[in-house]
């Protein structure tokens, strides 16, 4: 505890000394003062000489800036929607009182927030469909520079259904932000995405068909690392896709690689169609016998086969046990029970009382008619069959013969896609409160981690700090402490009226 303690606090003391990224000032609603931290520690470490290496914290957050080349960079914290476009369209092919975007976006801080000042783009409302977008800065084209995306998501309440993705809308003459619909063509699909058990991370481009000029979607493999807890946790996550010129892609969350693979290997389908199919004229001839194995032909049943002998038969050496009650039934009629009173012979019929087990079965080895138990028959072969032989005349499975695929192309390049020019939010979400933050696109890998540090690193920061302080509440009460003469009288612990003891 005292490491863990110690540790977050010199981490975020640092952080908060640096004069680049925050300030720091001496502010009640946002300090964390060292007698939180000193009662955090065990009894025996409570004494006079602890003081000294007990750090008297407090982090003013103040909004990340970009720093290298960058293409959006977005913190919110200007409290404004400026930039963004809300999009005034309409859902094709839905019930038209869900067609509208009209869910309710928020610019605020986090409901439980570790950093006041520290504001997000909050997804307000359930069931209802979102869509809301920005221009970059300029197009990002890809040619010799990596492509970076990433930002921050809280489920600040959970999530049950919904998704929590971005889109890089494709450059085009025809793109109208106001009108930004599921069907506004985009090249990466990227983010998290959730209904029921189905815990999801998409990482999705469209590739254009150079023969048709037609899109497809390629879909990332699902990452192999249990996505749960980013989901259920109620923390700020970072999520990250790296593509690079030759094909590489990364997927991150907190800076931690979950997914990664190559454009021309590892998507669904392939970017690239085989080079030869099966062809759909060639069919199977009719004497073609892909049957391996065959009923011997000259097998014959043996003459002592019995087919119509029981498979069970009657133990003849079972002897009836000791005290067996012939005469009892295993049942009789409750005699307690009572007919009721508005029974009706001629509408119901003659009344009996129901069956209980017989008393006199209780102490007995068995009641009623006494019969041999079952055993197997020895005798018993069941219907007789030929046995199995290898075919003489098995020519294997049937497949088509392969032919040139009319549709091939190869495409070595499948970075090179086509051209993005804003940033997009289009979802759906049976959850209220999703809190987005820190957009960022760039090419730079030290842009990116200069922002991430700036931004999400100092959320983790100060949310692992507050669970120090948080599991403070379950140690016991301080030791009272007796300051040394040589303690000033500023350094004394405060007594629990605030005066010094």
């Amino acid at each position: 505890m005292l490491l863990l303690a110690l540790g977050l606090c010199a981490t975020l003391f640092a952080t908060a000394h640096e004069e680049e990224d925050v300030d720091a000032d001496v502010e009640d609603d946002t300090a964390v003062h060292w007698k939180e931290v000193w009662n955090s520690l065990p009894r025996s470490m409570q004494t006079a000489s602890f003081l000294p290496i007990i750090p008297v914290l407090q982090v003013t957050y103040k909004a990340p800036e970009p720093k290298g080349e960058h293409y959006f960079a977005e913190s919110f914290d200007r409290g404004t929607l400026d930039g963004w476009v809300l999009s005034q369209a309409k859902k094709d092919g839905i019930d038209e009182e869900i067609a509208k975007y009209d869910g309710k976006w928020e610019v605020e801080e986090m409901k439980d927030t570790k950093l006041p000042g520290d504001k997000g783009l909050v997804l307000k409302s359930r069931a209802k469909h979102y869509a809301i977008s920005g221009l970059l800065l300029r197009p990002f084209t890809f040619d010799t520079k990596p492509l970076i995306v990433q930002y921050e998501v809280n489920f600040q309440t959970g999530i049950d259904c919904g998704g929590a993705y971005v889109k890089l809308l494709s450059q085009s003459p025809d793109l109208n932000l106001d009108q930004f619909v599921d069907k506004t063509p985009y090249t990466i699909m990227f983010g998290p995405d959730k209904c029921g058990e189905d815990y999801k991370l998409h990482f999705i481009f469209r590739h254009r068909n150079p023969k048709t000029g037609e899109y497809e979607e390629k879909h990332a493999k699902k990452p192999e690392t249990d996505l749960r807890t980013y989901y259920t946790d109620k923390k700020t996550h970072l999520y990250t896709l790296v593509l690079n010129p030759d094909n590489s892609f990364e997927v991150l969350i907190d800076r931690t690689v979950v997914n990664s693979g190559n454009l021309l290997a590892d998507m669904t389908p392939s970017v690239n169609p085989p080079a030869e199919i099966e062809d759909p004229d060639d069919h199977k001839p009719e004497d073609w016998d892909e049957r391996p194995k065959i009923q011997d032909p000259d097998a014959v049943k043996p003459e002592d086969w019995d087919e119509d002998a029981p498979a069970k038969i009657p133990d003849d050496h079972a002897v009836k046990p000791e005290g067996w009650l012939d005469d009892e039934p295993e049942y009789i009629g409750d005699p307690d029970a009572i007919k009721p009173e508005d029974w009706d012979e001629d509408m119901d019929g003659e009344w009996e009382a129901p069956q209980v087990p017989n008393p006199a079965c209780e102490s007995a080895p068995g009641c009623g008619k006494w019969e041999r138990p079952m055993i197997d028959n020895p005798s018993y072969k069941g219907k007789w069959k030929p046995p199995m032989i290898d075919n003489p005349n098995y020519q294997g499975v049937w497949k088509p013969r392969k032919i040139p695929n009319p549709d091939f192309f190869e495409d070595l390049h499948p970075f090179r896609m086509t051209a993005v020019s804003a940033l997009g939010l289009e979802l759906w979400s049976m959850s209220s409160d999703i809190f987005f933050d820190n957009f960022f696109i760039t090419s730079d890998r030290n842009a990116a981690d200069h922002w991430a540090e700036d931004g999400w690193g100092l959320k983790k920061a100060a949310e692992g700090a507050a669970e120090v302080l948080n599991s403070a509440i379950t140690l016991p009460p301080p030791l009272p402490l007796r300051p040394t003469p040589s303690l000033p009288e500023e350094a004394r612990p405060l007594g629990i009226m605030g005066k010094k003891r």
